[in-house]
């Protein structure tokens, strides 16, 4: 697996397909890191939330949202979701100034971008090996255990071995603390998954209370897993993590409330 670093504001992903443009954003504004952010909580929203629906001044993330078009080529449109953490995937041929309701989409049309939000939860961009085809995912523990990576996968036309995988920043292992329900969504569909779960040590289980057990869950390594699986091998990796590194990115886990970043992919 290949691993790349962040050192800017928008980090541009790097892979062998050059008509197809794809980034991740972070918590600072691409054009001024320093500037003072308006209208907004700067520990809640920080320069570069991209949410609308987190409570932040609508027309600051109007702003935000057109600023990611300098990025893409011209004419290009954004399609937002509206994410419910389900498995629900959409196929477009056009854009919807609209959200539309799913936690996946993917398109074949050049100079459609499309975006997922997030927060903790993994973002997962696919795109053919010939960058006829792309799909973006919001991979929440929740989607993945419905099996969104491979309701997405399916969907596509591009066969499973030509297609390349991008997994973005995300809450880490070391900082993702689950119940004993998320290791069962996942380990009851395969042994699999077990490899993906560690007991937390530093939780105290009350004596009797062996179901208080917590774990500490891989979401990149439950995805890796799963695409692995459908025979997607060929996978990058942003390996950082959203809730350790507060000054690069947003995290729900850890402030509650607070911005979403965006990773985009675009057939140019």
């Amino acid at each position: 697996m290949n691993r790349t670093f962040i050192k800017r504001p928008i980090h541009k992903v790097e892979w062998p397909v050059h008509n197809v443009l794809a980034f991740t954003t972070t918590r600072h504004h691409p054009e001024n890191q320093h500037r003072i952010y308006k209208n907004s909580q700067f520990t809640s929203y920080s320069q570069f939330n991209l949410g609308e629906h987190v409570g932040d001044n609508p027309d600051q993330v109007k702003s935000n949202r057109n600023q990611l078009l300098n990025n893409l080529s011209p004419n290009s449109k954004i399609q937002w979701l509206e994410q419910i953490h389900g498995n629900n995937v959409v196929t477009i041929d056009s854009h919807s100034p609209m959200p539309l309701i799913a936690d996946a989409v993917i398109t074949q049309q050049k100079n459609m971008s499309l975006a997922v939000m997030t927060a903790d939860c993994l973002p997962i961009l696919l795109t053919a090996i010939d960058g006829s085809e792309i799909a973006a995912i919001h991979g929440g523990w929740k989607p993945l255990a419905k099996n969104i990576i491979a309701n997405t996968v399916n969907s596509m036309c591009t066969s499973n071995e030509n297609i390349i995988a991008w997994l973005g920043p995300c809450i880490g292992k070391t900082a993702f603390e689950v119940g004993e329900e998320v290791k069962l969504a996942f380990v009851s569909q395969s042994d699999k998954f077990s490899s993906a779960f560690s007991v937390n040590s530093s939780h105290k289980v009350p004596t009797g209370n062996e179901h208080d057990v917590k774990y500490l869950a891989n979401l990149p390594m439950i995805a890796k897993i799963q695409l692995e699986t459908l025979g997607v091998n060929q996978l990058h990796h942003l390996d950082h993590c959203t809730y350790t590194d507060e000054q690069q990115y947003f995290s729900y886990r850890r402030d509650n409330v607070t911005g979403r970043m965006a990773s985009i992919i675009c057939r140019i």
